[in-house]
């Protein structure tokens, strides 16, 4: 206390004139009013500098938060794409489809484990039977199809990655639905082939390729990637084309698993019409 009393002493003089010059400066701020608008937007400029930087510090720290955030809206938008009658529902969608009649569910999942330099690939998910969750259920991220699960345990799935040799998914071309089947020839992470495709299809570069609806598994419609370059088969009937995906295989992580309601129902019949 008698260090701060001889501190003022000492300085008593400079701390008049900063006294003075604060009243000074505070009367000449409330009488002009030029000075007065200067005073209010510096300030404004100082603290919304302040607010600024606090809010990115504080959305650093939400940012796994706010991508959950989007990550959940992206579910329910696809579920609303899929199923066009839940748009009109005033309630938000959940993955419980039970009640509103929806075809399709869609959970979320995270990869934890993802293989694509071999030439049978698959991936891990977090979730499994204890979420309802089967074999033959397609998974896609917001870009486009991932692959088919192919086995479940209690706490985790396996998918079948579209970067596996014996993937076979129904595909067709965005502009002309002609249908055709996906495969991989175990060549590039980037490229995959559309074989089986009629000779009389407008193929084109540069065209979109998506899934063709024809299974219970995946949607009609959902991306898959863009013709690279196609070449007719040996025997003249059909093309092979070569579909850039728009999906980076190599760099997963967020992705959905799409459930069709009435997927066992239409197994069901299909496997007796072939017995």
């Amino acid at each position: 206390m008698q260090q701060i009393i001889n501190f003022v002493i000492r300085n008593k003089n400079f701390l008049l004139f900063l006294l003075l010059f604060g009243i000074s400066l505070g009367l000449t701020i409330q009488s002009h009013s030029y000075h007065r608008s200067k005073f209010i937007n510096s300030a404004n400029f100082f603290t919304g500098g302040i607010y600024e930087r606090a809010n990115e510090v504080t959305t650093y720290f939400t940012l796994k938060e706010q991508n959950q955030q989007l990550f959940e809206e992206n579910r329910r938008l696809r579920s609303q794409i899929f199923n066009p009658s839940d748009s009109l529902q005033k309630e938000p969608i959940t993955l419980d489809t039970s009640s509103t009649g929806a075809l399709y569910r869609f959970n979320k999942a995270k990869v934890i484990n993802n293989n694509y330099s071999l030439s049978k690939n698959y991936l891990t998910l977090n979730i499994g039977k204890n979420d309802s969750i089967t074999e033959d259920m397609g998974v896609i991220t917001s870009k486009g199809i991932v692959g088919i699960i192919d086995n479940t345990s209690a706490n985790y799935s396996r998918v079948l990655s579209i970067l596996n040799s014996r993937s076979r998914i129904n595909a067709q071309l965005k502009q002309s639905n002609h249908i055709g089947s996906l495969r991989w020839d175990a060549k590039s992470s980037e490229i995959v082939q559309l074989v089986d495709v009629s000779k009389f299809a407008p193929v084109k570069v540069g065209d979109t390729i998506t899934t063709g609806g024809q299974s219970a598994i995946f949607p009609k419609g959902i991306p898959i990637g863009s013709i690279v370059s196609f070449d007719i088969d040996p025997g003249g009937d059909t093309y092979t084309i070569s579909v850039k995906l728009f999906n980076d295989m190599t760099s997963l992580y967020h992705v959905y698993i799409i459930k069709n309601k009435d997927a066992s129902e239409i197994k069901a019949l299909e496997n007796q019409l072939s017995e």
